[in-house]
């Protein structure tokens, strides 16, 4: 069968889509012998545009400190004229980190004027983007080593751990306004807990708490109420707390939802008597665990569970007593788990733990447990693990701060949580309600 080629008649070879050419080659067996021969160094071209903006920064900056100088000299460099106010005496040689690498410059010097340029603030040594990158790498969660690597991997060269301190400094100012800015609206559901952390003092390691609040507001939305160091979670750490909370505007507090931390229940009804205290689910789940045997915990963990999937409270109430009945060794053989100690805690902490079914069932999953909080100090002890211990108190609040300021502005503090339009409406009928009884 034949084809056109360059306007000649010629046969096609068999087996091959392509028409030869005058040397018997296919354009197709050309092309990938070509493609042999040209080859394109991706990096080489990458690292050689790299290095063009990298001197192009450089003149451009060191072109801008020569117009500096020319105007304060009021003359160019060599030039002679009755208006020359000053002449050149050399230069000095500083680099400057940016993010095309790391330039250096020639900072003109003066023979009496004191050369003062506006576009390098003295003494800087990086620009200050590069600056903001470091400060938010560090914040949203990178430790200091790795920090380096990446900076390394971006610019060329390594910063220290003592430089992403000093820039640390200068945002210790915001992190406080953060923390003490006014609370704004009402807060129906509070969550509360608090972190151990290590820091060093006097040679030795203690501990040092954060104590951490959040709630959802009128609208359904999370937010971080607050973040303190505690000197210990005991009664005065949670009682200073919760008022600093409440002069800063904390109001509207339905439920307060948390473990049973030493004090926290008891500072609670001084600064908040009007407020419920709703005892985390699965915190109570574990100190009932304690008295049970290992080969025993998955059946206990499902009547427990079962507590708290009843559709009320009188359910609710009901269950637990028939759970601990039967966890009681006071049945006959083979009725009874022989489980007298996990029995009394069970009776003794249940009804603490049923409190969330005074508000709206839609609700009642976010409210059992203290989980929304939970996840958050899981990631606070994630990012502090790095740093071991601290040097003192304030540097441990510093961080988890501003780790929390991070969450804050993420997606986590901008979809809504709940929709709160249940318990309004649960608020109207109890208005209603109450009307008509009086």
């Amino acid at each position: 069968m034949a084809g056109r080629y360059l306007g000649c008649w010629i046969p096609r070879r068999p087996g091959t889509r392509s028409y030869p050419m005058d040397n018997g080659i296919t354009k197709d067996e050309a092309g990938k012998a070509l493609g042999k021969v040209i080859r394109i160094d991706e990096a080489q071209v990458e690292d050689h545009l790299g290095e063009m903006v990298r001197q192009s920064v450089e003149e451009t900056l060191n072109g801008l400190l020569d117009a500096e100088a020319d105007q304060l000299c009021n003359a160019r460099r060599y030039e002679r004229s009755p208006e020359r106010q000053d002449t050149r005496a050399g230069h000095y040689r500083r680099t400057l980190h940016t993010r095309a690498g790391e330039v250096e410059l020639k900072m003109p010097k003066l023979r009496t004027l004191p050369f003062e340029t506006q576009i390098i603030r003295r003494y800087q040594r990086r620009e200050s983007s590069v600056e903001e990158a470091l400060i938010e790498m560090y914040l949203a969660g990178v430790s200091v080593r790795r920090v380096e690597d990446i900076t390394e991997a971006l610019w060329g060269t390594r910063v220290s751990p003592s430089v992403v301190s000093d820039l640390n400094q200068k945002i210790y100012g915001k992190i406080d306004s953060w923390r003490n800015a006014k609370i704004e609206g009402e807060h129906p559901y509070v969550f509360l807990d608090g972190i151990w952390l290590k820091r060093s003092w006097g040679g030795e390691v203690k501990n040092v708490s954060v104590l951490v609040a959040i709630g959802v507001n009128a609208q359904g939305y999370r937010e971080i109420l607050g973040v303190a160091e505690g000197s210990q979670e005991d009664e005065s750490s949670w009682l200073e707390f919760l008022r600093w909370l409440k002069s800063r505007g904390l109001r509207g507090v339905r439920p307060a939802v948390s473990d049973k931390c030493l004090g926290l229940v008891e500072a609670l009804g001084q600064v908040y008597p009007e407020a419920d205290w709703q005892r985390c689910v699965v915190h109570w789940y574990r100190n009932v665990f304690r008295d049970v045997p290992r080969e025993k915990l998955g059946k206990v963990a499902t009547m427990l569970k079962a507590i708290h999937a009843q559709e009320d409270r009188e359910a609710a109430e009901q269950k637990a007593e028939q759970v601990i009945e039967k966890l009681e060794p006071c049945l006959p053989a083979g009725r009874s788990m022989k489980l007298g100690k996990a029995a009394a805690t069970v009776r003794a902490g249940y009804a603490e733990t049923l409190t969330y079914m005074k508000y709206p069932p839609k609700h009642w999953r976010s409210l059992r447990t203290n989980n929304p909080l939970e996840r958050i100090m899981k990631e606070i002890r994630r990012r502090t693990r790095v740093v071991g211990a601290f040097p003192d108190g304030r540097s441990a609040l510093m961080l988890v701060a501003a780790r929390l300021r991070h969450i804050a502005g993420t997606r986590w503090g901008l979809r809504k949580y709940m929709r709160m339009d249940s318990l309004r409406e649960m608020d109207a009928a109890a208005g209603v309600a109450a009307a008509m009884a009086s």
